[in-house]
Protein backbone atom coordinates (compact mmCIF):
# COMPACT_ATOMS: atom_id res chain seq x y z
CA UNK A 1 0.00 0.00 0.00
CA UNK A 2 0.98 3.51 -0.80
CA UNK A 3 1.53 6.23 1.80
CA UNK A 4 -1.04 8.45 0.14
CA UNK A 5 -3.88 5.55 0.23
CA UNK A 6 -3.09 5.33 3.74
CA UNK A 7 -3.53 8.63 4.43
CA UNK A 8 -6.42 9.06 2.33
CA UNK A 9 -7.82 6.37 4.56
CA UNK A 10 -7.11 8.50 7.69
CA UNK A 11 -6.22 6.00 10.02
CA UNK A 12 -3.16 7.23 12.08
CA UNK A 13 -1.84 3.39 12.78
CA UNK A 14 -1.75 2.03 9.57
CA UNK A 15 -0.18 5.39 8.43
CA UNK A 16 2.67 5.15 11.06
CA UNK A 17 3.10 1.59 9.60
CA UNK A 18 3.40 2.78 6.24
CA UNK A 19 6.02 5.39 7.30
CA UNK A 20 7.76 3.20 9.19
CA UNK A 21 8.36 0.90 6.15
CA UNK A 22 9.40 3.75 3.78
CA UNK A 23 11.84 5.22 6.35
CA UNK A 24 13.33 1.50 6.93
CA UNK A 25 14.21 0.97 3.04
CA UNK A 26 15.81 4.55 2.91
CA UNK A 27 17.94 3.56 5.58
CA UNK A 28 18.94 0.57 4.16
CA UNK A 29 19.07 2.24 0.14
CA UNK A 30 20.40 5.87 1.28
CA UNK A 31 23.46 6.63 -1.26
CA UNK A 32 24.50 9.78 0.77
CA UNK A 33 25.10 8.57 4.48
CA UNK A 34 24.77 11.80 6.44
CA UNK A 35 20.51 11.34 5.88
CA UNK A 36 20.83 8.04 7.57
CA UNK A 37 21.01 9.49 11.59
CA UNK A 38 18.27 11.92 10.46
CA UNK A 39 16.12 8.86 9.16
CA UNK A 40 16.81 6.74 11.97
CA UNK A 41 15.65 9.01 14.32
CA UNK A 42 12.31 9.18 12.72
CA UNK A 43 12.10 5.57 12.27
CA UNK A 44 12.28 4.97 15.69
CA UNK A 45 10.14 7.96 16.78
CA UNK A 46 7.74 5.99 14.21
CA UNK A 47 8.13 3.02 16.01
CA UNK A 48 7.99 4.09 19.03
CA UNK A 49 4.51 5.99 18.53
CA UNK A 50 3.20 2.56 16.81
CA UNK A 51 4.00 0.74 20.43
CA UNK A 52 2.52 3.19 22.49
CA UNK A 53 -1.10 2.91 20.04
CA UNK A 54 -0.92 -0.86 20.32
CA UNK A 55 -0.08 -0.95 23.52
CA UNK A 56 -2.70 1.27 24.66
CA UNK A 57 -5.41 -1.14 22.38
CA UNK A 58 -3.89 -3.91 24.62
CA UNK A 59 -6.16 -3.36 27.45
CA UNK A 60 -6.59 -6.19 29.76
CA UNK A 61 -3.07 -7.16 29.14
CA UNK A 62 -1.90 -7.29 32.99
CA UNK A 63 1.65 -7.71 32.50
CA UNK A 64 2.24 -4.71 30.18
CA UNK A 65 0.04 -2.60 32.80
CA UNK A 66 2.42 -3.83 35.58
CA UNK A 67 5.24 -2.76 33.26
CA UNK A 68 3.89 0.33 32.60
CA UNK A 69 3.36 1.11 36.29
CA UNK A 70 6.96 -0.07 37.00
CA UNK A 71 8.22 2.25 34.53
CA UNK A 72 6.45 5.37 35.40
CA UNK A 73 7.69 5.06 38.70
CA UNK A 74 11.20 4.44 37.73
CA UNK A 75 11.71 1.29 38.00
CA UNK A 76 13.59 -1.15 35.28
CA UNK A 77 11.20 -4.02 33.61
CA UNK A 78 12.59 -6.59 35.34
CA UNK A 79 10.69 -8.67 37.30
CA UNK A 80 12.07 -10.79 40.17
Amino acid sequence: MTMRSVTRKGERLGSLKELSKVLAKEIDTAEDRKVIPQLARQYRETIKEIEEIEGSEADGDEIAEILSEREAAGKSGAVR
